[in-house]
Parts: C-alpha cells; structure tokens; sequence
C-alpha cells in the first residue's frame, strides 16, 4: 500500500485540501489478473470473461458512446432520478461521507455530493476505482470544486480490496450504474454480503438496479443500430491482442446480444465467423474456435423490486427505502446492515 499525501480528517471551510490516493494494486495487477482469467476463462466451457476487461481506454470511450445513444436507456434515467431524489436520499442516510465503488470520473456522483452539501452534511469523499490516473484525475476536480471537501481515494478493486475502504465518519456507500447487474448470481450474493461486513451502525448502501421491462426494447439497448456496442464487446479481443500479445482476428467475430428469459438478464457474446486457432502468448495458452462458438463477455441481470429486496436480506441487508425513475426503467435501492 502506497499513500500519496498525508491523510486529513479534519474540514476546513472554503479551502481546498490536498486529496489523499491510497493504492492497493500492484505494479503488474492488471497484466497478471488478465492473464489468469483469460486462461481460466478461454480454457473452460463455456468460455467466459468477467467485464471488467472491457473497458480500457478505448473501451471505456465506447461506453461513453453508449449512454448517449437513444436506444440506451439506463445511464439518463439514473441520472434524472439521481437529480430528483439526491437530497432525499442523503437525508435519509444521514449520511456526511461518500463512497463510491467503480467511481470513474464520478461524474453521476457530484449530485450526490451537491445534495450532500446542500444539506450542510458534505465531509468527505472516498472513490474506488483500478485506475489510479482516472480517479487522480477526479479527485483533483472534486477537492478544486469543493472546498473543504477531504477525498480519500483508493486505487483497488472493491471485489478484493473492500475492507481496505475507509468506513469512518457515516458513510453512504454507492454502487450506481446497474453494475450490479454485471454479476453472475453467485459472485452477486458474495458481493452483497461483503457490503453488508462493510457497513457499520449508521453507514447506508445505495444500489442502483435495471428494472425489468419489454424485452425488446432491453434488447436495443444493446444491439444499437450504429454498432457501437458491437465495437465495445469486439474490444475485449484487441485488449487481449494487446496486452497478452494474441492473435485474435477481430473481424472473424462478430458481436450479440441475446435475451436469457430464466435467469431475466441479457447475455452479450462474441461469436466465431469461422473455425481459427488463436496463440495467447501473454497467458501460455492457445486456444481453437469452431464456427459459432461463442465467448461471453457481460451479461445484464434486470430486476423486480421484490427480487432486489429478497437477495439484500438474503446478504444481510435490509431495504430503508426505493426510489424509482419515472416511467419506472430504474430504480435506486437504500439499504442499511440487518
């Protein structure tokens, strides 16, 4: 672990404080762990990869791309109902530090912040991201846009490095974006549960969710008709090309998107035009592709309210409190330790 400043407690009115960024990654993290799940994943059956890998530079470009596209409802929706309900939420956590996991620019997050501020409640700002230039970045921005604001950040990944997060002061722990929905079942109910060892008397968590809604309308969300989610999903196979010096040829796939009606989620693949053996160097595999064969690379939960609630309690959770959009495409969950 790595501290870049001296860290500050204390808040002094109308004058910047030096942000503190606390890493817990190592030099090779992101090579070595890529590394081992493409091994793991590309080897096994079906062949899988977690998300994550997805967004690079340019991937993390691509999404941006995403939200702004009129088929991809999820991003605006959270953000109209994050303006709308922000200072009803702080105000009912009673919260006076915010924590954010997957944090990015933090862009959704300043509403949160405005309305902690707008209460009188604004102390501090805890971001978890793996980017450690992303969330210098913000949290330069942040200290400069709120004065007096301390911003802890924390170079990590929240799946590993959760209990390294600070919990001081009463936090309001936020998980926006439907990320949640990124999670297979299992890795969902071990996540919730380490929220829930998190959380102390007093800290609140605050999930954002994907509702459930006419499935075709689901399915445009991710099978845009400008191609940009195929470009985002396509990407993972550059990221691999390189960072693990492979072979992918990129055009020889294609991307899709395909509605999975048990499990109520959208399952996002890459799929093989033709039969191709690729070299993966960087992770000592090779690996042969049939024609059709398939790699997920996301898959998208959508949820009822009720399933939401049931999966929190099963976590140890406790709903406080739900705010839906209007129209009802998503909805912000409040939740404190049971």
């Amino acid at each position: 672990m790595t501290v870049t400043t001296p860290h500050v407690d204390s808040v002094v009115d109308d004058v910047p404080i030096e942000p503190v960024i606390e890493r817990h990654l190592g030099e090779h993290w992101w090579s070595m762990t890529l590394a081992n799940e493409v091994r793991v994943g590309l080897e096994g059956r079906p062949r899988r990869l977690d998300p994550r890998w997805l967004y690079d530079h340019r991937g993390s470009e691509l999404f941006d791309r995403i939200t702004r596209l009129p088929e991809y409802y999820p991003t605006e929706a959270e953000r109209s109902l994050l303006q709308r309900d922000a200072l009803a939420i702080v105000t009912r956590a009673g919260a006076d530090t915010l924590v954010e996991l997957g944090s990015g620019t933090s862009d959704k997050t300043r509403t949160l912040l405005d309305a902690l501020a707008a209460a009188g409640r604004l102390r501090r700002f805890v971001p978890v991201d793996v980017s450690e230039q992303t969330l210098h970045d913000a949290a330069v921005e942040l200290a400069e846009r709120y004065p007096g604001l301390a911003v802890h950040g924390v170079v990590g990944d929240f799946n590993e490095h959760l209990d390294r997060v600070p919990d001081d002061g009463t936090p309001l722990m936020a998980f926006l974006g439907s990320t949640i929905g990124n999670f297979y079942p299992p890795e969902r109910a071990r996540f919730l549960r380490s929220v829930a060892g998190w959380l102390r008397a007093g800290g609140t968590f605050l999930l954002g969710i994907d509702l459930m809604k006419p499935v075709d309308r689901i399915l445009a969300a991710y099978n845009d008709q400008q191609g940009v989610t195929a470009q985002f999903s396509l990407n993972l196979l550059e990221v691999m090309n390189r960072e693990l010096a492979a072979d992918f040829d990129v055009s020889a796939f294609e991307h899709v998107g395909l509605w999975d009606p048990v499990h109520r989620r959208v399952d996002i693949r890459v799929r093989a035009l033709r039969d191709q053996h690729v070299r993966i160097p960087g992770a000592g595999i090779d690996v042969d592709f049939a024609r059709d064969e398939e790699l997920r690379v996301e898959v998208s939960t959508k949820f009822t309210l009720e399933q939401i609630d049931a999966e929190l309690a099963g976590a140890g959770l406790a709903t406080i409190e739900t705010y839906t959009s209007d129209g009802g495409d998503v909805a912000l969950v409040l939740a404190e330790r049971a």
